[in-house]
């Protein structure tokens, strides 16, 4: 239960990866966990924004743990792809859909799992003690934690392949060069940076940021002409409710809106 810790700041929920003696490393249990708490959170009208980070000095993730992992590739193929590949997939499938903003707090290591839920999330900001990495190729398989697929999205084929080819670690600032974190800031600065970045979102009206997060998560992957309909479909189900009415009506009486998410 204490794999990841859960406290709230607000309407703000701050999730910490718990295991700083293993670099934090995501050990079946803590996605488990991790899946569980998001479930919570979206039924909590309460907590608007998510801030992700890791526990200790060195670490936000150090990735899959390799220990439980070589067990369940020993016990044959089927099990290493259930048990490993499509719980992790899973998980950071289910932060990129998530529909409340999800910021990551990069503090340390984000290799291999760590670096790929940093693709997944909305947001990230990085500590310039940060440091990146795609390491899987040095153990003999590939990303499965969906990094083959986000980190082309971000970065463009030929940069992503790069790293994922030669598995080397790289500098925060070379991941604000590749859109995987919005902002590099000073160690002592990350969780403020990060809440301050929450902060300016749930000002705004929390069905909407739902409406956009999803309407960029699906439209992704799809023509453009597939995402413009799934635009208007968002923009729809928008349409009808309150908070639309709400805005427009501060909009133009030039008050702050007050907004009450139905």
């Amino acid at each position: 239960m204490d794999m990841i810790t859960y406290e709230t700041k607000g309407a703000i929920a701050l999730l910490t990866l718990n295991r700083p003696e293993k670099l934090n490393a995501l050990n079946y249990a803590t996605n488990e966990r991790l899946l569980t708490l998001l479930d919570e959170i979206e039924c909590d009208p309460s907590v608007r924004a998510i801030v992700l980070t890791g526990a200790g000095d060195r670490a936000f993730s150090a990735g899959g743990d390799i220990h439980e992992f070589a067990q369940s590739v020993k016990a044959g193929v089927d099990i290493a792809v259930r048990d490993f590949c499509k719980r992790g997939q899973t998980m950071t499938a289910r932060l990129e859909s998530f529909p409340k903003p999800i910021i990551a707090a990069v503090n340390g290591i984000a290799f291999g799992g760590g670096c790929e839920i940093t693709e997944a999330v909305h947001l990230a900001v990085a500590s310039e003690k940060a440091i990146f990495a795609k390491p899987e190729i040095n153990i003999g398989i590939p990303p499965t934690f969906g990094g083959t697929q986000r980190l082309p999205r971000l970065a463009g084929r030929k940069r992503a392949l790069e790293l994922l080819l030669t598995g080397e670690t790289f500098s925060p600032g070379r991941a604000f060069e590749l859109g995987l974190v919005n902002s590099v800031v000073p160690h002592e600065h990350l969780l403020p940076a990060a809440f301050d970045l929450a902060e300016r979102i749930i000002r705004h009206s929390s069905l909407a940021a739902a409406r956009i997060i999803t309407a960029v998560t699906r439209g992704l992957n799809t023509t453009i002409e597939q995402g413009l309909l799934i635009e208007r479909e968002q923009f729809a189900r928008m349409a009808a409710t309150n908070d639309v009415h709400e805005g427009l009506n501060a909009w133009i009486a030039r008050r702050t809106p007050h907004y009450k998410g139905n």
